[in-house]
């Protein structure tokens, strides 16, 4: 019997990818107009959990067995969409950050690290409460029920650092993008003008250039 766990570990950087992108695939679920999913809610804020637990074991131990087979295990339960089960998913930053990927060569994981919390920054307005809920849940946030909107704003910013932590690009010079290509990569953007870009609220092509020029700082 041959423990594909043990035989084969991916180099440091791509582990660090997969957990990007995993959570991103989540994240993509969570953030969601849909209401009334507060089971769904919880399953995804345990993928989430998992992966902030794991990554770094995974980083500091390459061949430990129970932090990849967690890892292997979110990943699938991140992509086999039982988390998005009867709610909105939006999508918009994967869409997003495939221009990235197509222009600079970046891997994907690294180019999510880059434009989930600029899209996160953007967009958490739109509902203040969903955000300082996953800050709480995940990042052990202390809620501030008088300003919800420095709860919100400190969990993207833990999202942030925990991709900085383990090795990832948070910004687009650490990613090797370049802000004047901007209006070009939104330009490119796969999406239908008339109904907007993702789901929990739908981005122009305005909105993405701003999205993109929040992830150059």
């Amino acid at each position: 019997f041959c423990n594909p766990v043990l035989t084969y570990t991916l180099p440091p950087y791509q582990t660090a990818c997969g957990a990007a992108d995993i959570m991103a695939h989540v994240l993509e679920r969570y953030c969601t107009p849909t209401e009334g999913v507060s089971l769904s809610d919880r399953l995804c804020e345990a993928v989430l959990l998992a992966v902030i637990e794991n990554a770094p074991i995974a980083l500091a131990h390459p061949e430990d067995y129970d932090a990849r087979a967690n890892l292997m295990w979110a990943s699938t339960i991140a992509h086999n969409d039982l988390i998005g089960k009867g709610r909105a998913e939006d999508w918009g930053s994967h869409d997003i950050e495939h221009e990235l990927s197509a222009r600079y060569d970046v891997a994907h994981g690294a180019g999510l690290a880059v434009i989930f919390p600029a899209w996160m920054r953007y967009q958490y307005r739109h509902d203040v409460m969903r955000f300082a809920q996953l800050a709480v849940r995940v990042w052990g946030c202390e809620m501030d029920y008088r300003n919800p909107e420095r709860t919100a704003l400190e969990g993207i910013d833990r999202l942030e650092r925990f991709f900085r932590s383990i090795g990832l690009p948070t910004t687009f010079s650490e990613l090797g993008a370049r802000e004047e290509d901007i209006p070009a990569l939104a330009a490119k953007v796969a999406m239908d003008d008339a109904a907007g870009l993702g789901q929990f609220h739908p981005l122009s092509r305005a909105d993405i250039e701003a999205v993109y020029r929040l992830a150059c700082k």
